[in-house]
């Protein structure tokens, strides 16, 4: 019988991991800068120990230009300036263990930054000793004798860009799939490759307890870099994911990684694979008897409003019916096929979901932000929460100008938009707008709400936040929603607080349980955990609409009681049989007879 990732509990499947995008998470008193640092989060370790969390996970902070917000690193074994210092990550180690947490480091080896000592080699001249560190190629000449990049690829956050920029110097093409600054290391070079397991061990004889892998189903390249298919004719650069997602060397890699260096310390991974949607190709990756990763970030959910087949700065209309077609596959992919979930739906690359799956006004926001920890925290899988999430936040209104948009993707969509669109034309200009307000990253950046009052307690008073902040924090904020409250309502806090001690303490249900879809009317999604033992089950029903609607209890499911709800915490007054009234965004949890 092949091993499954189900029948073998480990500490990295029941841990809750938190998300800290380092620039906007906490800026300790002394520092002047308006970014955050590593300081401040060893500050707040009690706030995150109080939630319920147990491993912290950190987008890069190690040095950097900062063009690609540090995932464009110049040292793997160094920290940014602007974070701190190598000893100021020893002490938050050591103040993480003393709470008997851990942490866990981005990895980011698709590519570095142009800073970046092996890239200055490699640049320095075709003979060069690293220059095969790197992906190099001559340019190609259309019929007028023109140069052109090797092929037709598009950048990934510039997408009216090639994903080739040309370096005067030697006269070739370098690959740089995200942006000119961040050129793509060459993994077929042993080289290579053991140098980024130098980089791993380092970072594990520090302490951490693993990695997040920035894209690393990228590394592999198919031969030849053959030209993408033409997706938009009128565009002169294609998605070229075919060509390096998930490529022919893919596995191997990840299995020498596991061989050389993961298999000899107990570790999470957790692999960030844009692109990839193939259920088979998935499990390859995360079935426990591969010796690859633990898991992977699966963007079916978090792709749900994009085009099929565009870019991620889109919009595409979805159902309820959707949302639970997704989360209903790789809830049974992965207990059926023996591979490991990993639950989320914000981090730092999308906007914030309470503005994306809910209704984020102010009648509604609380609910919304409710609804969606309660799914999360009852399903299969490694929990993933990202900072803020637990307070409810929410997009920047739309009053907030683009040019207050930092994130290179949104600076680089609002570039072409105004080329494309000068006089607005048909309201292309306005609606690039919109599309910015709705899906750019810069919303999971916004400095986090600590408190009401200057800055929102992110940095000193007169200290100016590196990117600005929510209109909303006077009124939410993790001060007031940490406080003691007198209607007997749970905050969001609270409520994620109270989520996730019932999802440690009913773990063989929530982590390990089995999933079951329940029939469920076009609005509502309902489902069933049902424990290995069989001797424990709960119910989740939850209305993905700001109507009212009416579900009815399917038969052959017995709820003895509901025991949560978004609008009354502490066991709904509902019935337990037939149909049930649903209030808008309302979501209930109840224990059933097994």
């Amino acid at each position: 019988m092949a091993e499954s990732a189900f029948s073998s509990p480990a500490w990295w499947k029941e841990s809750c991991i938190y998300q800290i995008y380092p620039a906007s998470f906490y800026s300790s008193p002394s520092n002047r800068s308006g970014w955050g640092d590593v300081k401040g989060i060893t500050s707040k370790l009690d706030y995150l120990r109080d939630l319920g969390v147990d491993i912290i996970w950190l987008s890069p902070i190690y040095k950097s230009p900062q063009v690609d917000m540090g995932y464009d690193i110049s040292d793997y074994k160094d920290i940014d300036p602007t974070y701190g210092s190598l000893a100021d990550v020893d002490e938050l180690i050591a103040k993480l263990k003393d709470r008997n947490m851990k942490l866990m480091m981005d990895l980011v080896v698709n590519h570095t930054s142009d800073q970046h000592a092996w890239f200055l080699d490699s640049r320095s001249s075709k003979t060069a000793p690293k220059r095969d560190w790197y992906i190099w190629q001559p340019p190609r000449y259309d019929s007028a004798g023109k140069r052109q990049p090797p092929n037709n690829w598009a950048q990934i956050l510039g997408e009216a860009n090639s994903a080739w920029t040309w370096d005067e110097q030697t006269q070739e093409y370098f690959l740089s799939l995200f942006t000119p600054e961040q050129p793509d290391l060459n993994w077929t070079n042993p080289a290579v490759r053991d140098a980024v397991h130098g980089v791993l061990r380092f970072w594990l004889e520090r302490g951490v307890c693993g990695f997040r892998m920035d894209v690393i189903n990228l590394i592999s390249k198919t031969e030849g870099f053959p030209d993408a298919d033409i997706a938009d004719s009128n565009a002169p650069y294609q998605p070229g994911h075919a060509h390096y997602a998930n490529g022919p060397e893919l596995h191997t890699y990840l299995q020498e990684i596991n061989a050389k260096v993961l298999s000899h310390y107990d570790t999470i991974t957790v692999g960030e694979m844009p692109f990839v949607h193939d259920s088979a190709e998935i499990i390859r990756v995360v079935s426990a008897e591969r010796r690859e990763l633990n898991m992977i970030f699966i963007f079916d959910l978090v792709d749900i409003d994009n085009i099929p087949g565009s870019f991620r700065l889109t919009q595409h209309p979805w159902t309820p019916r959707d949302l639970r077609s997704i989360v209903s596959r790789w809830q049974t992919v992965m207990q059926d096929q023996g591979g490991w979930n990993s639950v989320f739906i914000e981090n730092h690359d999308n906007p914030r979901s309470l503005s994306r799956y809910v209704d984020d006004s102010d009648e509604f926001r609380e609910r919304g932000a409710k609804l969606l920890a309660l799914m999360q925290t009852t399903l299969s899988g490694t929990l993933y929460v990202y900072q803020g999430e637990e307070l409810g936040m929410r997009n920047l209104p739309p009053s907030v100008e683009p040019s207050e948009y930092k994130d290179i993707e949104s600076i680089n969509f609002w570039a072409k938009s105004k080329r494309l669109y000068p006089g607005n034309e048909g309201g292309k200009l306005d609606e690039a707008r919109v599309t910015l307000q709705r899906k750019a990253r810069d919303h999971a950046r916004t400095p986090v709400q600590w408190s009401g009052g200057p800055n929102a307690g992110f940095c000193a008073p007169d200290v100016t936040p590196w990117m600005c902040l929510n209109d909303d924090f006077a009124t939410q904020n993790a001060a007031g929603q940490q406080a003691f409250s007198t209607s007997g309502e749970l905050s969001v806090w609270q409520f994620w607080q109270r989520a996730l001690r019932d999802r440690k303490k009913h773990k063989d249900v929530f982590v390990y349980g089995r999933f079951e879809e329940l029939d469920s009317c076009e609005a509502v999604f309902a489902y069933r955990k049902i424990s290995a033992k069989g001797d424990e089950a709960f119910i989740v029903v939850l209305n993905f609409s700001g109507d009212e609607v009416e579900w009815t209890v399917p038969r052959g499911v017995v709820v003895e009681r509901w025991v949560a709800g978004n609008y009354d915490a502490w066991g709904p007054d509902k019935a337990t049989s037939g149909r049930i009234a649903l209030k808008a965004w309302e979501g209930l949890l109840g224990v059933v007879e097994v």
